[in-house]
């Protein structure tokens, strides 16, 4: 074979490599889209929160979920004293009506929820369930006066995470199983500054990027609004983009060597939410200094406290 048969089949496939590496704009969330394609969830907390999830309808009177041609807001209650009958403050819950499966989520996120008391998430759930059948991915979690964002995995029995596995965050814990430490999942602490709380807010915000690919795995990127290190391809939503080594390492990656994909993930549903104390904060609130007595009863008495208890959403999008 002639050496330029050779640099041809090489280019070829190096061409190959790039256009399958690449994703393609599928869906873009931006302002009043959210009213038209994603659904508010009105059930009981399953971290037995306490928080009184509303509908659409009563979020929009109330005006906990509004939206501008570039922005979507989803707040809580801030004005009511909440009695001890009640299920809890009023807050939102959405959840997308699209699933997707292997793609790469793009959120551009202003603003998040946060304050004693709080515990905002943002997370993709399997649509064919039950919990945790096609497994669970928290992209955007924290409590109280948090300020690094915990990205983790919580999936059926039989997928864990080896170490080392290339990511710039910190390992929290390695076993994604539900029934292992009380559900903790397979968690990791993210390095960069500003990733969560008070400082992201700060500095308007930033982006959160989900890869979730058969071949990659789970990886997630983020870049606060004063990193300018954030691919022109997120910050600008090019029509096409491919994750690669000018990203630098994600702050979380889950490998698929000792978890296989396909096996515990199947497509997911997209949500946000915003609970109050519950099974992670509810427990956390004396150690975080927030103050005496118990976290329900700040929930309750302090209404005032969560003026700055929600998300600011410049766009959401879903690249396959």
């Amino acid at each position: 074979m002639t050496l330029m048969r050779i640099l041809s089949l090489a280019f070829l496939a190096l061409v190959y490599a790039t256009i399958t590496q690449a994703y393609c704009l599928k869906d873009t969330y931006i302002g009043s889209s959210f009213f038209d394609n994603w659904r508010w969830e009105t059930f009981d907390d399953p971290t037995h929160g306490r928080v009184n999830y509303v509908d659409k309808w009563a979020a929009q009177a109330a005006n906990l979920s509004y939206a501008s041609d570039n922005k979507f807001i989803m707040r809580v209650d801030t004005y009511q004293i909440v009695s001890g009958n009640a299920r809890g403050r009023d807050s939102v819950r959405i959840i997308s009506n699209a699933a997707y499966g292997d793609s790469v989520t793009v959120l551009d996120l202003a603003h998040m929820p946060v304050g004693c008391g709080t515990w905002p998430a943002f997370w993709s759930l399997s649509r064919a369930g039950p919990w945790p059948n096609g497994g669970e991915i928290d992209i955007i979690e924290g409590v109280h006066k948090n300020t690094q964002n915990l990205a983790s995995l919580h999936t059926t029995p039989g997928c864990s995470m080896r170490e080392p596995r290339g990511q710039n965050g910190q390992v929290i814990s390695s076993n994604c199983d539900t029934n292992v430490n009380y559900n903790q999942g397979c968690g990791t602490s993210f390095s960069k500054g500003n990733s969560y709380g008070a400082g992201f807010n700060s500095v308007g915000g930033g982006w959160f990027v989900l890869e979730r690919s058969g071949a990659e795995g789970i990886n997630i990127w983020f870049w606060s609004r004063s990193d300018p290190s954030v691919p022109l391809s997120v910050s600008q939503g090019f029509k096409t983009l491919s994750p690669n080594d000018s990203w630098g390492p994600p702050e979380a990656r889950f490998p698929t060597d000792s978890c296989n994909h396909a096996t515990f993930f199947d497509p997911h549903r997209m949500i946000f939410d915003t609970t109050f104390c519950g099974d992670w904060a509810g427990a956390t609130f004396s150690s975080a200094n927030c103050g005496p007595g118990s976290c329900n009863d700040f929930v309750d008495k302090n209404p005032d406290s969560f003026r700055e208890a929600y998300w600011e959403i410049n766009s959401l999008r879903v690249y396959e």
